[in-house]
Protein backbone atom coordinates (compact mmCIF):
# COMPACT_ATOMS: atom_id res chain seq x y z
CA UNK A 1 0.00 0.00 0.00
CA UNK A 2 1.40 3.44 -0.86
CA UNK A 3 0.39 6.07 1.65
CA UNK A 4 -0.83 9.38 -0.22
CA UNK A 5 0.15 12.13 1.17
CA UNK A 6 -2.79 13.95 1.88
CA UNK A 7 -3.47 10.64 4.01
CA UNK A 8 -0.21 11.82 6.22
CA UNK A 9 -0.73 14.66 7.64
CA UNK A 10 -3.68 16.50 8.85
CA UNK A 11 -3.64 20.23 7.60
CA UNK A 12 -5.79 21.00 10.59
CA UNK A 13 -7.11 19.56 13.88
CA UNK A 14 -10.67 20.11 12.12
CA UNK A 15 -9.04 17.95 9.11
CA UNK A 16 -7.72 15.30 11.67
CA UNK A 17 -10.72 14.16 12.96
CA UNK A 18 -14.56 13.24 11.38
CA UNK A 19 -15.53 9.48 11.13
CA UNK A 20 -13.98 8.40 14.67
CA UNK A 21 -17.53 11.00 15.63
CA UNK A 22 -19.69 9.46 13.28
CA UNK A 23 -19.06 6.01 14.27
CA UNK A 24 -19.11 6.78 18.03
CA UNK A 25 -22.22 9.09 17.82
CA UNK A 26 -23.49 6.00 15.67
CA UNK A 27 -22.43 3.53 18.49
CA UNK A 28 -24.95 6.10 21.29
CA UNK A 29 -28.58 4.51 21.04
CA UNK A 30 -31.32 4.79 22.85
CA UNK A 31 -30.14 0.86 24.18
CA UNK A 32 -26.86 2.38 25.69
CA UNK A 33 -28.48 5.14 27.07
CA UNK A 34 -30.68 3.07 29.23
CA UNK A 35 -27.57 0.76 29.96
CA UNK A 36 -25.79 3.38 31.43
CA UNK A 37 -29.29 4.84 33.08
CA UNK A 38 -30.39 1.20 34.86
CA UNK A 39 -26.74 1.38 36.02
CA UNK A 40 -26.46 4.43 37.55
CA UNK A 41 -29.94 4.27 38.67
CA UNK A 42 -29.49 1.22 40.88
CA UNK A 43 -25.45 1.21 41.66
CA UNK A 44 -24.71 4.74 41.57
CA UNK A 45 -21.44 6.52 40.92
CA UNK A 46 -19.73 3.48 41.88
CA UNK A 47 -19.64 2.13 38.38
CA UNK A 48 -18.12 4.99 36.69
CA UNK A 49 -14.70 2.96 36.11
CA UNK A 50 -16.41 0.44 33.79
CA UNK A 51 -17.74 3.10 31.12
CA UNK A 52 -14.02 3.93 31.02
CA UNK A 53 -13.29 0.72 30.52
CA UNK A 54 -15.58 0.23 27.64
CA UNK A 55 -14.33 3.28 26.06
CA UNK A 56 -10.90 2.06 25.75
CA UNK A 57 -12.14 -1.72 24.82
CA UNK A 58 -14.21 0.27 22.01
CA UNK A 59 -11.16 2.17 20.95
CA UNK A 60 -8.82 -1.00 20.61
CA UNK A 61 -11.49 -2.65 18.42
CA UNK A 62 -12.03 -0.19 16.45
CA UNK A 63 -7.96 0.92 16.13
CA UNK A 64 -7.61 -2.81 14.95
CA UNK A 65 -10.27 -2.31 12.15
CA UNK A 66 -8.53 0.61 10.93
CA UNK A 67 -4.76 -0.82 11.01
CA UNK A 68 -5.90 -3.69 8.97
CA UNK A 69 -7.49 -1.66 6.34
CA UNK A 70 -4.51 1.08 6.75
CA UNK A 71 -2.12 -1.94 6.18
CA UNK A 72 -3.92 -4.01 3.35
CA UNK A 73 -6.09 -1.69 1.73
CA UNK A 74 -9.03 -4.04 2.15
CA UNK A 75 -11.81 -3.66 4.86
CA UNK A 76 -12.17 -6.24 7.24
CA UNK A 77 -15.09 -7.86 5.79
CA UNK A 78 -12.59 -8.41 2.33
CA UNK A 79 -10.09 -9.46 5.00
CA UNK A 80 -11.72 -12.16 6.43
CA UNK A 81 -13.81 -13.43 3.56
CA UNK A 82 -10.41 -13.70 1.56
CA UNK A 83 -8.44 -15.40 4.70
CA UNK A 84 -11.12 -16.43 7.00
CA UNK A 85 -13.29 -19.79 6.70
CA UNK A 86 -15.91 -19.20 4.42
CA UNK A 87 -18.06 -19.96 7.65
CA UNK A 88 -17.75 -16.72 8.66
CA UNK A 89 -18.65 -14.61 5.66
CA UNK A 90 -22.08 -16.70 6.17
CA UNK A 91 -22.45 -16.09 9.30
CA UNK A 92 -21.93 -12.22 8.94
CA UNK A 93 -24.54 -11.96 6.36
CA UNK A 94 -27.58 -13.91 8.16
CA UNK A 95 -26.53 -12.50 11.42
CA UNK A 96 -26.69 -8.66 9.85
CA UNK A 97 -29.91 -8.66 8.13
CA UNK A 98 -31.09 -10.32 11.33
CA UNK A 99 -29.80 -7.45 13.87
CA UNK A 100 -30.33 -4.97 10.82
CA UNK A 101 -34.35 -5.26 10.57
CA UNK A 102 -34.63 -5.41 14.80
CA UNK A 103 -32.19 -2.98 15.46
CA UNK A 104 -34.01 0.12 12.60
CA UNK A 105 -37.36 -0.79 14.37
CA UNK A 106 -35.67 -0.04 17.41
CA UNK A 107 -34.22 3.55 16.45
CA UNK A 108 -37.26 4.16 14.78
CA UNK A 109 -39.34 3.24 17.75
CA UNK A 110 -36.66 5.92 20.24
CA UNK A 111 -37.04 8.70 17.17
CA UNK A 112 -40.54 8.34 17.42
CA UNK A 113 -40.62 8.40 21.51
CA UNK A 114 -37.97 11.29 21.61
CA UNK A 115 -39.49 13.08 18.73
CA UNK A 116 -43.55 12.52 20.72
CA UNK A 117 -41.92 13.95 24.48
CA UNK A 118 -40.89 17.46 22.64
CA UNK A 119 -43.67 17.69 20.04
CA UNK A 120 -46.96 15.28 21.09
CA UNK A 121 -48.68 16.88 17.70
CA UNK A 122 -48.41 13.32 16.21
CA UNK A 123 -47.95 9.19 17.32
CA UNK A 124 -45.23 7.59 18.00
CA UNK A 125 -45.13 5.33 14.82
CA UNK A 126 -45.85 8.69 13.06
CA UNK A 127 -43.02 10.41 14.38
CA UNK A 128 -40.74 7.09 13.56
CA UNK A 129 -42.27 6.73 10.18
CA UNK A 130 -40.76 10.64 9.71
CA UNK A 131 -37.56 9.86 10.94
CA UNK A 132 -36.83 6.79 8.84
CA UNK A 133 -37.78 8.46 5.88
CA UNK A 134 -36.13 11.57 6.75
CA UNK A 135 -32.84 9.44 7.38
CA UNK A 136 -33.47 7.30 4.11
CA UNK A 137 -34.06 10.92 2.20
CA UNK A 138 -30.40 12.35 3.42
CA UNK A 139 -28.52 9.48 2.86
CA UNK A 140 -30.11 8.71 -0.75
CA UNK A 141 -30.11 12.42 -1.88
CA UNK A 142 -26.44 13.46 -0.38
CA UNK A 143 -23.22 12.63 -0.03
CA UNK A 144 -21.01 11.55 2.80
CA UNK A 145 -19.54 15.52 3.92
CA UNK A 146 -23.02 16.79 3.79
CA UNK A 147 -23.96 13.41 6.11
CA UNK A 148 -20.61 14.40 8.41
CA UNK A 149 -21.57 17.67 8.78
CA UNK A 150 -25.65 16.89 9.70
CA UNK A 151 -23.92 14.27 12.22
CA UNK A 152 -21.03 16.70 13.78
CA UNK A 153 -23.72 18.94 14.27
CA UNK A 154 -26.28 16.81 16.45
CA UNK A 155 -23.40 15.10 17.99
CA UNK A 156 -22.12 18.65 19.49
CA UNK A 157 -25.56 19.43 20.50
CA UNK A 158 -26.21 15.78 22.03
CA UNK A 159 -23.12 16.38 24.39
CA UNK A 160 -23.61 19.82 25.26
CA UNK A 161 -27.16 19.16 26.40
CA UNK A 162 -26.78 16.13 28.46
CA UNK A 163 -23.53 16.92 30.06
CA UNK A 164 -24.47 20.45 31.00
CA UNK A 165 -27.60 18.62 32.80
CA UNK A 166 -25.01 16.49 34.36
CA UNK A 167 -22.93 18.79 35.68
CA UNK A 168 -25.55 20.01 38.19
CA UNK A 169 -26.24 17.18 39.79
CA UNK A 170 -22.59 16.03 40.58
CA UNK A 171 -22.17 16.95 43.93
CA UNK A 172 -20.20 14.40 45.38
CA UNK A 173 -16.54 14.98 43.77
CA UNK A 174 -15.26 12.18 45.77
CA UNK A 175 -17.66 9.73 45.21
CA UNK A 176 -17.19 10.36 41.61
CA UNK A 177 -13.36 10.11 41.54
CA UNK A 178 -13.38 7.05 43.46
CA UNK A 179 -16.36 5.23 40.97
CA UNK A 180 -14.01 6.70 38.31
CA UNK A 181 -10.55 5.44 39.38
CA UNK A 182 -11.32 2.64 42.11
CA UNK A 183 -12.83 -0.21 40.15
CA UNK A 184 -15.61 -1.79 42.75
CA UNK A 185 -18.27 -4.58 41.81
CA UNK A 186 -21.61 -4.27 44.00
CA UNK A 187 -23.24 -7.21 44.39
CA UNK A 188 -25.82 -7.86 41.76
CA UNK A 189 -24.35 -5.62 39.75
CA UNK A 190 -21.91 -7.72 36.91
CA UNK A 191 -24.70 -8.38 34.75
CA UNK A 192 -25.57 -4.72 34.22
CA UNK A 193 -21.74 -3.68 34.18
CA UNK A 194 -21.39 -5.55 31.22
CA UNK A 195 -23.95 -4.67 29.75
CA UNK A 196 -22.79 -0.88 29.87
CA UNK A 197 -19.17 -2.19 28.76
CA UNK A 198 -20.48 -3.16 25.71
CA UNK A 199 -23.13 -0.63 25.20
CA UNK A 200 -20.70 2.25 24.90
CA UNK A 201 -19.54 3.52 21.25
CA UNK A 202 -21.64 0.52 19.77
CA UNK A 203 -21.05 -2.58 18.42
CA UNK A 204 -21.58 -3.99 14.44
CA UNK A 205 -21.54 -0.36 13.32
CA UNK A 206 -17.76 -0.55 14.29
CA UNK A 207 -17.18 -1.47 11.04
CA UNK A 208 -18.44 0.80 9.39
CA UNK A 209 -15.51 3.36 10.22
CA UNK A 210 -13.56 1.61 7.42
CA UNK A 211 -15.89 2.58 5.07
CA UNK A 212 -15.86 6.33 6.48
CA UNK A 213 -12.45 6.38 6.06
CA UNK A 214 -12.19 5.68 2.39
CA UNK A 215 -14.80 8.46 2.11
CA UNK A 216 -12.69 10.81 3.82
CA UNK A 217 -9.75 9.03 1.24
CA UNK A 218 -7.35 8.18 4.69
CA UNK A 219 -4.79 5.12 3.30
CA UNK A 220 -1.74 4.16 3.76
CA UNK A 221 -0.01 3.36 7.13
CA UNK A 222 1.02 6.99 7.64
CA UNK A 223 -2.67 7.59 8.28
CA UNK A 224 -2.42 5.45 11.14
CA UNK A 225 -1.55 8.19 13.43
CA UNK A 226 -4.47 10.37 12.10
CA UNK A 227 -6.71 7.42 12.73
CA UNK A 228 -5.47 6.59 16.62
CA UNK A 229 -6.39 10.54 17.05
CA UNK A 230 -9.67 10.35 15.38
CA UNK A 231 -11.20 7.19 17.24
CA UNK A 232 -9.03 8.10 21.04
CA UNK A 233 -10.83 11.69 20.88
CA UNK A 234 -14.02 10.18 19.86
CA UNK A 235 -14.38 7.29 21.99
CA UNK A 236 -12.63 9.77 24.80
CA UNK A 237 -16.10 12.06 23.87
CA UNK A 238 -18.43 8.92 24.09
CA UNK A 239 -16.76 8.14 27.59
CA UNK A 240 -17.01 11.09 28.59
CA UNK A 241 -21.10 11.20 27.69
CA UNK A 242 -21.37 7.67 29.42
CA UNK A 243 -20.36 9.24 32.82
CA UNK A 244 -23.07 11.94 32.31
CA UNK A 245 -25.45 9.32 31.59
CA UNK A 246 -24.76 7.37 34.93
CA UNK A 247 -24.54 11.02 36.86
CA UNK A 248 -28.04 11.82 36.29
CA UNK A 249 -29.24 8.55 36.83
CA UNK A 250 -27.67 8.51 40.12
CA UNK A 251 -28.73 12.11 40.96
CA UNK A 252 -32.08 11.87 40.39
CA UNK A 253 -33.17 8.27 41.13
CA UNK A 254 -36.60 8.12 38.83
CA UNK A 255 -39.54 5.61 39.49
CA UNK A 256 -39.03 2.08 38.66
CA UNK A 257 -39.24 2.12 34.84
CA UNK A 258 -37.72 0.08 31.97
CA UNK A 259 -36.62 0.87 28.28
CA UNK A 260 -37.61 4.16 26.65
CA UNK A 261 -40.05 4.91 29.58
CA UNK A 262 -36.73 5.38 32.00
CA UNK A 263 -35.33 8.15 29.68
CA UNK A 264 -38.94 9.88 30.09
CA UNK A 265 -38.74 9.14 33.32
CA UNK A 266 -35.15 10.65 34.41
CA UNK A 267 -36.51 13.70 31.97
CA UNK A 268 -39.48 14.36 34.41
CA UNK A 269 -37.30 14.55 37.47
CA UNK A 270 -34.93 16.81 36.05
CA UNK A 271 -38.33 18.91 35.30
CA UNK A 272 -38.29 18.99 38.74
CA UNK A 273 -34.95 19.56 39.77
CA UNK A 274 -33.70 22.28 36.93
CA UNK A 275 -36.80 22.99 35.91
CA UNK A 276 -38.66 22.59 32.81
CA UNK A 277 -35.37 23.92 30.46
CA UNK A 278 -33.56 21.06 32.20
CA UNK A 279 -36.09 18.77 31.16
CA UNK A 280 -36.36 20.23 27.47
CA UNK A 281 -31.95 19.99 27.12
CA UNK A 282 -32.43 16.59 28.22
CA UNK A 283 -35.00 15.32 25.72
CA UNK A 284 -33.63 17.38 23.35
CA UNK A 285 -29.64 15.58 23.84
CA UNK A 286 -31.65 12.26 23.78
CA UNK A 287 -32.99 13.13 20.27
CA UNK A 288 -29.87 13.85 19.22
CA UNK A 289 -28.66 10.55 20.61
CA UNK A 290 -30.90 8.48 18.66
CA UNK A 291 -31.73 10.50 15.51
CA UNK A 292 -27.51 10.24 14.93
CA UNK A 293 -27.66 6.34 15.76
CA UNK A 294 -30.35 5.87 13.49
CA UNK A 295 -28.51 8.53 10.77
CA UNK A 296 -25.34 6.49 11.31
CA UNK A 297 -26.95 3.00 10.74
CA UNK A 298 -28.76 4.22 7.52
CA UNK A 299 -25.66 5.70 5.95
CA UNK A 300 -23.22 2.93 7.25
CA UNK A 301 -24.40 -0.43 7.58
CA UNK A 302 -25.83 -0.32 3.84
CA UNK A 303 -21.73 -0.48 3.24
CA UNK A 304 -21.62 -3.93 5.01
CA UNK A 305 -24.03 -5.10 3.24
CA UNK A 306 -22.84 -5.00 0.02
CA UNK A 307 -19.33 -5.61 0.85
CA UNK A 308 -20.59 -8.70 2.29
CA UNK A 309 -22.57 -9.79 -0.71
CA UNK A 310 -19.95 -8.56 -3.05
CA UNK A 311 -17.17 -11.07 -1.31
CA UNK A 312 -19.65 -13.95 -1.20
CA UNK A 313 -20.21 -13.55 -5.37
CA UNK A 314 -16.95 -13.08 -5.59
CA UNK A 315 -15.21 -16.12 -7.19
CA UNK A 316 -12.01 -17.28 -6.31
CA UNK A 317 -9.20 -15.24 -6.72
CA UNK A 318 -5.23 -15.55 -5.76
CA UNK A 319 -4.61 -14.65 -2.68
CA UNK A 320 -2.47 -11.45 -2.12
CA UNK A 321 1.23 -11.76 -2.37
CA UNK A 322 1.80 -9.45 0.81
CA UNK A 323 0.44 -7.51 3.05
CA UNK A 324 1.48 -4.14 0.32
CA UNK A 325 -1.40 -5.98 -2.16
CA UNK A 326 -4.26 -2.95 -2.70
CA UNK A 327 -7.74 -4.23 -2.82
CA UNK A 328 -9.42 -4.10 -5.88
CA UNK A 329 -11.14 -1.39 -7.92
CA UNK A 330 -14.44 -0.36 -7.04
CA UNK A 331 -17.25 0.23 -9.94
CA UNK A 332 -17.92 3.75 -8.52
CA UNK A 333 -19.14 4.68 -5.54
CA UNK A 334 -20.16 2.33 -2.98
CA UNK A 335 -23.24 4.75 -2.09
CA UNK A 336 -24.58 4.34 -5.75
CA UNK A 337 -24.40 1.00 -6.06
CA UNK A 338 -28.18 -1.38 -6.41
CA UNK A 339 -26.61 -3.59 -3.38
CA UNK A 340 -26.05 -0.45 -1.27
CA UNK A 341 -29.60 1.26 -1.55
CA UNK A 342 -31.57 -2.03 -1.51
CA UNK A 343 -30.39 -2.22 1.71
CA UNK A 344 -30.88 1.18 2.73
CA UNK A 345 -34.86 0.86 1.76
CA UNK A 346 -34.80 -2.37 3.47
CA UNK A 347 -33.61 -0.42 6.98
CA UNK A 348 -35.65 2.41 6.39
CA UNK A 349 -39.16 1.05 5.70
CA UNK A 350 -39.80 -2.93 6.62
CA UNK A 351 -38.92 -2.70 10.10
CA UNK A 352 -41.79 0.07 10.79
CA UNK A 353 -44.03 -2.96 10.69
CA UNK A 354 -42.48 -4.19 14.26
CA UNK A 355 -43.86 -0.61 15.51
CA UNK A 356 -47.46 -2.33 15.15
CA UNK A 357 -46.94 -5.87 15.26
CA UNK A 358 -45.47 -7.69 18.01
CA UNK A 359 -41.94 -9.64 16.85
CA UNK A 360 -42.19 -12.64 17.23
CA UNK A 361 -40.62 -14.31 20.33
CA UNK A 362 -38.19 -16.68 18.47
CA UNK A 363 -36.39 -13.82 16.30
CA UNK A 364 -36.19 -11.83 19.51
CA UNK A 365 -33.75 -14.56 20.81
CA UNK A 366 -32.16 -14.58 18.11
CA UNK A 367 -31.15 -11.55 17.55
CA UNK A 368 -30.27 -11.29 21.55
CA UNK A 369 -28.19 -13.93 20.85
CA UNK A 370 -26.13 -13.75 17.84
CA UNK A 371 -26.02 -9.55 18.52
CA UNK A 372 -24.24 -10.61 21.92
CA UNK A 373 -22.10 -12.79 20.20
CA UNK A 374 -20.53 -10.23 17.82
CA UNK A 375 -18.07 -8.47 20.39
CA UNK A 376 -16.23 -11.60 21.03
CA UNK A 377 -16.37 -12.32 17.84
CA UNK A 378 -14.80 -9.54 16.25
CA UNK A 379 -12.52 -9.38 19.31
CA UNK A 380 -10.80 -12.93 18.08
CA UNK A 381 -10.99 -11.94 14.19
CA UNK A 382 -8.44 -9.07 15.03
CA UNK A 383 -6.53 -11.14 17.38
CA UNK A 384 -6.73 -13.58 14.51
CA UNK A 385 -5.85 -11.27 11.24
CA UNK A 386 -3.89 -8.83 12.85
CA UNK A 387 -1.19 -10.54 14.77
CA UNK A 388 0.41 -11.81 10.76
CA UNK A 389 3.19 -9.85 9.67
CA UNK A 390 2.79 -11.12 6.92
CA UNK A 391 -0.55 -9.69 6.43
CA UNK A 392 -0.56 -6.37 8.08
CA UNK A 393 3.72 -5.63 8.44
CA UNK A 394 4.47 -3.17 10.76
CA UNK A 395 0.87 -2.26 12.20
CA UNK A 396 0.67 -5.91 13.68
CA UNK A 397 -0.60 -6.11 17.17
CA UNK A 398 1.67 -5.49 19.76
CA UNK A 399 2.03 -6.99 23.26
CA UNK A 400 -0.68 -4.56 25.11
CA UNK A 401 -3.05 -4.38 22.42
CA UNK A 402 -3.21 -8.06 22.35
CA UNK A 403 -4.18 -7.88 25.97
CA UNK A 404 -6.42 -5.49 25.57
CA UNK A 405 -8.26 -7.77 22.90
CA UNK A 406 -7.78 -10.83 25.18
CA UNK A 407 -9.20 -9.47 28.15
CA UNK A 408 -12.20 -7.60 26.06
CA UNK A 409 -12.69 -11.37 23.88
CA UNK A 410 -13.01 -12.70 27.82
CA UNK A 411 -15.49 -10.58 29.59
CA UNK A 412 -17.72 -10.04 26.19
CA UNK A 413 -18.20 -13.54 25.87
CA UNK A 414 -19.12 -13.49 29.47
CA UNK A 415 -22.29 -10.97 28.21
CA UNK A 416 -22.81 -13.26 25.42
CA UNK A 417 -23.31 -16.52 28.04
CA UNK A 418 -25.54 -13.80 29.97
CA UNK A 419 -27.55 -12.85 27.12
CA UNK A 420 -28.04 -16.15 26.05
CA UNK A 421 -29.17 -17.43 29.13
CA UNK A 422 -31.56 -14.67 30.01
CA UNK A 423 -32.81 -15.48 26.22
CA UNK A 424 -33.26 -18.88 26.06
CA UNK A 425 -35.05 -18.59 29.56
CA UNK A 426 -37.70 -16.36 28.10
CA UNK A 427 -38.94 -19.29 25.55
Amino acid sequence: MVDTPASSVPRSWRDAVGPGFVVAATGVGAGDLIAASVAGQRFGLAVLWVVVLGALFKWVLNDGIARWQLATGTTLIEGWSRRLPRVVGWYFMGFLVLWSFLVAAALASACGVAARSLWPVMPIPAWAAVHAAAGFALVWLGRYRLFERVMAWLTAAMFVLVIGCAVPLLEDGGGFASGLFVPTVPEGSAKFLLGVMGGVGGSVTLLCYGYWMRERGWSGRAAHRRTSLDTGVAYGLSGIFGLAMIVIAAGTEPADASGNALILALAARLGEILGPFGRMCFLVGFWCSVFTSLLGVWQGVPYLFADSLAQMRRRSVPEPASASATAPPRDGPATRSTAYRVFLGFLAFPPLLLLFYRSPLAIVVMYAIAGAFFMPFLAGVLLVMNNRRAWVGSLKNGPVINALLVLSLVLFAVLFVFEAAESLARL
